[in-house]
């Protein structure tokens, strides 16, 4: 049996992480849309072995109600506009060989049956590399651009994501593997009896009809997924492949990651069929006080409205402009927020921070975990988590891009690979192989069987 080892991928955004990361030297925001640029961090990424390379996605130039009330920081923000992450992966997959693809996109604003012929194309066109980041989309300012005149409570889009995603495999079955026999001498392209129809007819879906793309290389594409609430973690583990996390501590990953994996059991599902990866964020440098400058000086570049307009989305769409920065982060009425904005209120509360502290603290990777240190201080902690069951592996958020990207491939990587704990070379062809994952079987044929 082959050594357990970390799992890694990368959440490079064009601009940066760390919301004043472009402002660095080093950065090259003007090429946030240069598809050279975007070539060379994949390249990078791979470079450096990752898993895979993670774009987020927002259907809207404001997150939240939060950011959109307080327009000072918008001009100020690199988020703003971006890359559409499928066909972005489809380019970047021409170009690459082992790297997979997380594309996020949701369940609330999207349709089954595109989003799975979407997906499916991306990961025939990648060779097995792709992987659907499933959000139900927390921002309640996207209703506006969809026609809808009020934004799905949360009960309401964790039911929607359930049975859109129970669509959405149905339809990748839609053809067995071997249904397109292409036979010249006869003249049959395809085998009739392996096509099937899903049928389906639920509470938020009615799809009936075949989707019109084979069945793909990896059967599914890898499902990930990031919810931290109680809707979240069942979700995950129902379906998802590939969690990430939002923790700071040991103890509270430890709790995540028991929590989750004992839920697979209701679902006929093993531990290992579900990779958690908790967030974190790195500045490593050859001197503990190296890396520490880098993080200071990052954090000296945030504009004040920029920090009070993050923070008003993660503290319940409140604007924070009415208190002083430096005082005592304020108590809220907590009835209005959902868990990811409780736990970054909670974190706030721990450490005692002022405003100004926790927007520095938030900057760097929005309440994901941070280190700053050595190589070695920085893989210590990285295996800590791993060999103690609070990760498979990490979801990293290199502060700055390229810089940060690089760092972590030439200082952490080596040492990793050093201690045995990552790989030295791709095992295998598709995601879902180098993830350690098995293939899914067509859920058709298990019933005719």
């Amino acid at each position: 049996m082959s050594k357990r080892q970390i799992k890694l991928g990368a959440f490079i955004p064009t601009t940066s992480q760390h919301v004043a990361g472009w402002r660095l030297p080093s950065s090259r925001p003007e090429e946030m849309l240069n598809i050279d640029y975007a070539i060379e961090l994949a390249q990078t990424a791979e470079r450096g072995l990752f898993d895979a390379y993670f774009l987020a996605d927002g259907l809207s130039t404001s997150w939240s109600h939060g950011a959109s009330k307080y327009e000072k920081s918008l001009s100020y923000n690199d988020k703003m506009a971006g890359f559409e992450p499928l066909t972005l992966f489809s380019a970047l997959s021409a170009v690459t060989k082992h790297i997979g693809f997380i594309a996020t996109a949701s369940t609330t604003y999207e349709e089954p049956y595109l989003l799975a012929r979407k997906y499916a194309s991306l990961d025939h066109i990648s060779k097995g590399r792709a992987a659907w980041n499933v959000v139900t989309t927390c921002s309640e300012v996207t209703a506006r651009n969809f026609g809808m005149q009020k934004h799905p409570d949360p009960a309401t889009r964790y039911a929607r994501a359930d049975e859109f995603i129970e669509v959405t495999q149905k339809l990748w079955d839609s053809w067995e593997d071997d249904a397109f026999v292409c036979d010249k001498n006869s003249g049959q392209f395809l085998d009739p009896k392996k096509k099937h129809e899903p049928l389906h007819t639920g509470q938020f879906f009615n799809v009936q009809g075949s989707l019109n793309v084979p069945r793909s290389p990896q059967g599914y594409p890898v499902i990930v997924q990031a919810g931290q609430s109680e809707e979240g973690r069942e979700l995950a583990a129902k379906h998802a492949d590939v969690v990430f996390t939002v923790q700071q501590q040991l103890e509270s990953a430890q709790d995540f990651y028991r929590d989750v994996k004992q839920r697979l059991k209701k679902y006929n599902r093993d531990a290992d069929d579900l990779k958690i990866m908790p967030g974190v964020s790195i500045f490593v440098a050859k001197t503990e006080q190296e890396a520490q400058a880098k993080y200071d000086f990052l954090n000296s570049l945030i504009h004040p409205d920029v920090g009070i307009g993050l923070l008003s989305g993660l503290a319940g769409n409140i604007d924070l402009s009415q208190f002083d920065l430096d005082a005592p982060f304020p108590q809220l009425d907590h009835a209005t927020i959902n868990s990811r904005q409780q736990l970054m209120i909670e974190i706030a509360h721990e450490h005692n921070f002022s405003i100004r502290q926790f927007y520095e603290f938030v900057a760097s990777a929005r309440g994901h975990w941070t280190l700053i240190g050595t190589t070695e201080q920085i893989v210590d902690q990285l295996q800590l988590w791993f060999e103690n069951e609070a990760a498979d592996g990490f979801n990293v958020l290199p502060p700055s891009t390229p810089a940060g990207l690089d760092d972590f491939v030439e200082f952490i990587v080596p040492e990793l690979q050093r201690r045995g704990l990552f790989r030295t070379a791709y095992e295998g062809k598709t995601l879902r192989e180098n993830l350690g994952l098995k293939r899914p079987e067509n859920q058709y044929i298990k019933i005719i069987c």
